[in-house]
C-alpha cells in the first residue's frame, strides 16, 4: 500500500530534505524513525527537495509499507522519537500510483525578511538595513508573471531537462513586523526563489530597474541575476494536489 506523511521542519541543523553521504537530512532523520516503529526500512520520495537550512511549514512525501492499523497512533509516536525540529501531522493512504513530487500541482514559498535587528529572527528571517521601495519590488515581481523560463535563476550545473516554471503568485506584503514575498508556481528550480528575492531586493535598493529585470530573464544567463539571498528566510509552505490522490476522494 503507499502513504502519503504531511510533516513540517526547521531546516537549520540540517543538509537539506534530501540524503547526502556524509551530512545529517530531514529525509535520514524521518525513514530511520518510520523504519524504527515500523520495523521494516522505509524509503520515502519527498515532494522536493529544500537546500540547507531552508524550512518547511508543509512538506510531504510518499512511502509504501503492507498495512498501517493505526495511523493516528503511529503519527503520535513519531512525533514522540522524533527530535523538537520535525513534526508529523497525518499519515493517509492514496492510491498505488500517486506520486508525491510528480502529483504536486502547486507549491508555495515566503522568504521572510526583517528591517530591523530582531534576536528572534536571527535563524528564522534576512535582516536587511537598507531602505527598501517595497512598491517597485512588487512592480518587478509582477513581471515573473509574464514569463516561463527561469533559467537566469537556477543554480547553475543542475541536472534538469527545462528551465519551465508557471508562476501564479508573486507578491511582497507587510505583515507586522516582517516583509514577506509570496510565490507560487506547479514547480521551482534549484535555488530559484533565493535568486528572485535577491534580483528584486537589488530592485528595492534602487540597484537593479524594471528594464533591468527583463533583460536578465532573457539573458537566461544566472550571472546576470542578483545574489542568492540566505536559506534560513526561507520556508515551503504548501503544497497542493488533486484530491484523486487519495484513496478516500
Amino acid at each position: 500500500m503507499r502513504y502519503f506523511i504531511r510533516f513540517s521542519y526547521n531546516g537549520k541543523r540540517y543538509h537539506g530534505w534530501q540524503n547526502q553521504p556524509n551530512a545529517i537530512t530531514v529525509q535520514q532523520v524521518l525513514e530511520e524513525a518510520l523504519a524504527r516503529l515500523l520495523r521494516s526500512y522505509v524509503s520515502l520520495m519527498g515532494a522536493g527537495r529544500t537546500d540547507a537550512g531552508v524550512h518547511a511549514r508543509m512538506m510531504y512525501a510518499h512511502f509504501e509499507f503492507s498495512i498501517i492499523e493505526d495511523k493516528t497512533d503511529l503519527v503520535y509516536r513519531l512525533n514522540a522519537l522524533l527530535p523538537d525540529d520535525i513534526a508529523v501531522q497525518e499519515i493517509f493512504e492514496v492510491t498505488t500510483e500517486a506520486h508525491a513530487r510528480f502529483d504536486a500541482v502547486a507549491r508555495t514559498y515566503e522568504y521572510w525578511i526583517t528591517q530591523e535587528k530582531n534576536p528572534f529572527y536571527t535563524d528564522a528571517a534576512y535582516y536587511v538595513r537598507y531602505p527598501l521601495d517595497v512598491f517597485k519590488m512588487n512592480e518587478a515581481a509582477q513581471l515573473l508573471l509574464n514569463y516561463s523560463d527561469f533559467e537566469c535563476f537556477s543554480k547553475s550545473k543542475t541536472d534538469v531537462h527545462t528551465y519551465l516554471c508557471d508562476i501564479n503568485t508573486a507578491v511582497w506584503t507587510k505583515k507586522d513586523d516582517l516583509l514577506i514575498f509570496k510565490i507560487t508556481a506547479n514547480r521551482f528550480l534549484r535555488n530559484m526563489v533565493r535568486a528572485i528575492v535577491g534580483t528584486l531586493l537589488e530592485v528595492g535598493m534602487a540597484k537593479t530597474s524594471l528594464h533591468d529585470v527583463k533583460a536578465i530573464i532573457n539573458s537566461k544567463d544566472r550571472s546576470k541575476a542578483g545574489t542568492s539571498v540566505p536559506a534560513k528566510g526561507l520556508y515551503l509552505t504548501e503544497i497542493c494536489y488533486p484530491n484523486s490522490i487519495s484513496k478516500n476522494g
